[in-house]
């Protein structure tokens, strides 16, 4: 999951996904798409994709396709919404405990004033 996070945290790869999201694209078209990054550093970002297995390869005689991996961009997705739910979560505890603490000190103050 580390190398999925590390290679959609680059904005150009996150655009080379949207690209690629829906139909198959050739490195060189993805290239002009993208606009002002050379076609060696193209081939960079998808092998950083395709390390992180968020594209998919395909050979189409002497050219390459390369394409989005929905299902291992869901498993990405996944863990994103876990993390963000999990976070969440730890806010709402500590929320309730501060209000908690709140009303027990408002109660501490009550009784010193008034014993």
């Amino acid at each position: 999951m580390d190398a999925a996070l590390k290679a959609v945290a680059e904005p150009r790869r996150r655009e080379i996904l949207r690209l690629i999201w829906s139909r198959e694209l050739p490195a060189t078209e993805i290239a002009e798409r993208v606009g002002q990054v050379s076609r060696s550093a193209i081939s960079q970002h998808l092998a950083v994709l395709k390390g992180a297995h968020l594209i998919v390869e395909r050979r189409d005689g002497t050219r390459r396709l390369y394409r989005a991996d929905h299902g291992e961009m869901a498993r990405l997705r996944g863990f994103l919404d876990d993390f963000w739910a999990d976070g969440l979560e730890r806010l709402r505890l500590a929320a309730e405990r501060e209000q908690q603490n709140r009303t027990s000190d408002r109660r501490n103050d009550r009784s010193d004033t008034h014993g």
